[in-house]
């Protein structure tokens, strides 16, 4: 027996395409034979009287439906080739593609003023509406997710016209107070940031368009990431050790690999220092509140942002209360967008210029109702898929076991934005009901769900530092409004706090010098160029729009890449995955893949064209310039920085600002934290001068 065929059919009706080839197919060949899962052709001398020299044999094809969705596979039976089986494979391609193409979901236009929103829904996502009944404030999450698809829909639709949220006064508003130093637009990651920047003794106002401390995400990190905030002052050990959830021993990375060829299977990577940590994302809102607070800090929550206006001496901002209806006002010397992906500010700053890539994510926290056999607690699952390309999508699982008994559970899949197909959070949704059982064994009806989790995590091909603005004059963008971060697997948290300390720092500085035009602001960003070289990585993980791929091809390139990892020490996945990796580990594990894989080259043309892969290359030029500068400068320019700190900040502060920001960035990019970058330059400067004293002491 031989297998021919193998195709991905996009539709949840297994038996509507079982209907089909058994009534409508005509392949004019074979005598065709019904069985419950399709049908066989049958090949016999009497029937291929033209071909009498032929074996007797048949084909078999048969369907099965998993992911909510059908798959086909065909079989030869016998050892000879049947009469124009090359013809017939083309031909049952060809003819189910017409028959069931590939469709995109559209977000349907529903009226909330007459029915609720489970009415609204039902009749186009029934398990969705069905489950979202049972999770606490259910209502609430789904018209919110329903609000962030629409407008994550318009968005997409209309990127050459996006709203105008910010306009320019050239008037000096000398008789307008400014209030505050700073004012932050969203308060999930804007708190952390808010909180460190409010502990230097700024004034800080911080506004939030939900309650304060609610989260439609969880966050999962590892000690020597969240380290960082430790080192800010931000946390105690003491306070971290009561955020965390639950720690795992291990986490798995695993690709299905059924339909993979032997030498593109690949065995479990671990992780075990890898998204390690799940944090109580509301413990830590609510800690960062407080410290927030207690520094000084004013927090406006159900307040809308309206629009702001940017003078020359300060920015003023129009707000709405959500729950009054009425109007707010605020004054800052500088503004800043934490409101994610679907910041209005954020598309304005880029003149509508869509994301390349956005990987739309549902889930939700369980607290109970899984068998105790089914998942052990003290492992986290990083990275899963359990079948291959799904009506056009490659899905894949993260688990993480929270506190107590909750698991929280994603479901998410890499994708490239088209305006015929923008990403559907609703139909991830409806998929996330239907298929976790196969994922996981459960029954959904015993599940104790507490709260959904969901939202759209976007990503930049970066060519350049200064491929996307994030930065107007008293205006900057930070977190997910900046998509600056890992398009792998770490969202905006893990890309603020990684950078957090250099973030703070140059805006100190900028702040303490009053650098707050675009030009200064720009220097203030999260990018990394080894990090920016990924993202050919993430569009093999795509399946473009409008194409048809072999239904295994994404898990075959996973497996190409993981299973690499899966061959090296432990720490070399560690470094790659937490994005500290050099210009030498990516060049040679990429020569890696090319050798275990030869057509993995061929594959990524195929999805990305010739046009992305020249503007990879000239992101892969990029990264090397800056590896050969970081070789050049890393060895003296830090030490030299904080040597001369004193007198180059006082005398020149625009140029200390570019030339800290140009250092980070260096350390950054080429694999070195700079925060660790900054303790070794500090143990060296200690060595030295004790050094200095042991000398001084010999000579005495």
């Amino acid at each position: 027996m031989r297998e021919l065929l193998y195709l991905e059919i996009p539709t949840r009706d297994r038996q509507k395409v079982v209907r089909w080839l058994q009534q409508k197919w005509n392949p004019n060949l074979g005598e065709k034979i019904t069985t419950p899962q399709g049908i066989r052709l049958q090949f016999t001398n009497s029937a291929s009287r033209h071909f009498a020299s032929i074996p007797e044999s048949e084909l078999v094809i048969f369907t099965w439906c998993v992911q909510n969705t059908t798959y086909l596979k065909v079989f030869r039976w016998g050892e000879s080739p049947v009469p124009l089986e090359r013809q017939l494979q083309q031909q049952l391609q060809t003819d189910i593609r017409k028959q069931f193409p590939q469709q995109y979901s559209q977000l349907p236009e529903i009226n909330l003023s007459q029915q609720s929103i489970f009415t609204a829904l039902e009749p186009y996502y029934p398990q969705t509406t069905r489950f979202f009944q049972k999770i606490p404030r259910g209502e609430y999450d789904l018209k919110r997710a329903y609000w962030w698809e629409k407008r994550w829909r318009e968005g997409v639709n209309n990127p050459q016209k996006p709203q105008q949220v910010i306009f320019q006064n050239e008037r000096e508003n000398v008789g307008i107070k400014t209030e505050y130093d700073l004012i932050y637009i969203g308060g999930a990651l804007g708190v952390i940031h808010a909180t460190v920047m409010a502990s230097l003794g700024y004034r800080v106002l911080l506004v939030e368009r939900l309650v304060f401390g609610r989260m439609n995400r969880e966050w999962n990190i590892s000690r020597g990431e969240f380290q960082s905030l430790i080192d800010l002052g931000l946390f105690t050990v003491e306070e971290f050790e009561w955020i965390i959830a639950r720690e795992y021993e291990d986490g798995f990375n695993k690709f299905f690999d059924g339909n993979n060829p032997s030498h593109l299977k690949a065995k479990t990577l671990h992780t075990p220092t890898v998204l390690n940590i799940a944090i109580a994302s509301e413990k830590l809102l609510r800690l960062c509140g407080e410290k927030f607070k207690a520094a000084g800090g004013e927090i406006w929550d159900e307040t809308e942002f309206i629009r702001a206006e940017i003078g020359k001496n300060n920015v003023a901002v129009k707000l709405k209360n959500l729950s009054s209806g009425g109007e707010k006002r605020a004054t800052g010397r500088l503004l800043i967008d934490a409101m994610g992906t679907a910041s209005p500010i954020a598309w304005q700053l880029n003149e509508g210029r869509a994301f390349d890539s956005v990987c739309p994510t549902v889930g939700a926290v369980i607290e109970g109702g899984f068998a105790p056999e089914v998942w052990d607690s003290t492992y986290g699952d990083v990275l899963n898929s359990h079948g291959d390309i799904s009506r056009g999508r490659q899905l894949i699982w993260e688990l993480f076991p929270g506190e107590g008994n909750e698991l929280t559970i994603y479901l998410f899949h890499y994708h490239q934005i088209h305006p015929d197909n923008p990403g559907s959070l609703l139909e991830m949704y409806e998929d996330f009901f239907t298929i976790l059982p196969e994922y996981r064994r459960c029954h959904l009806e015993e599940l104790v769900w507490k709260k959904a989790t969901f939202g759209y995590i976007p990503g930049y091909f970066s060519v350049g530092s200064r491929d996307r603005s994030v930065a107007y004059d008293r205006l900057l963008a930070i977190g997910d409004a900046a998509s600056l971060q890992s398009p792998l697997v770490f969202t905006g948290f893990g890309s603020l706090v990684r950078n957090l300390g250099r973030l703070t720092d140059l805006l100190h500085t900028a702040l303490k010098h009053d650098l707050l035009t675009q030009q200064h602001l720009n220097q203030i960003r999260a990018y990394q160029s080894n990090i920016a070289v990924t993202w050919l990585f993430s569009k093999g993980m795509m399946v473009p729009t409008g194409k048809v791929l072999p239904p295994q091809r994404v898990n075959a390139m996973l497996n190409t890449f993981f299973g690499l990892l899966a061959d090296e020490p432990p720490e070399v996945a560690d470094t790659f995955i937490k994005d500290k990796f050099n210009w030498f580990t990516f060049n040679r594990l990429a020569i890696k893949a090319a050798f275990m894989n030869p057509l993995l080259i061929t594959w990524i043309w195929e999805q990305a064209g010739a046009k992305d892969l020249l503007r990879w290359l000239r992101s892969y030029l990029a990264f090397t310039f800056e590896a050969i500068l970081g070789f050049c400068f890393q060895g003296w320019l830090p030490k030299w920085l904080q040597r001369s700190r004193s007198w180059l900040e006082e005398k020149y502060p625009a140029l200390w600002l570019r030339l800290s920001g140009f250092s980070d960035r260096l350390s950054a990019g080429t694999g070195l934290d700079p925060t660790v970058a900054r303790e070794r330059q500090n143990e060296a400067l200690k060595r030295q001068n004790n050094s200095k004293l042991k000398i001084i002491n010999s000579k005495s």
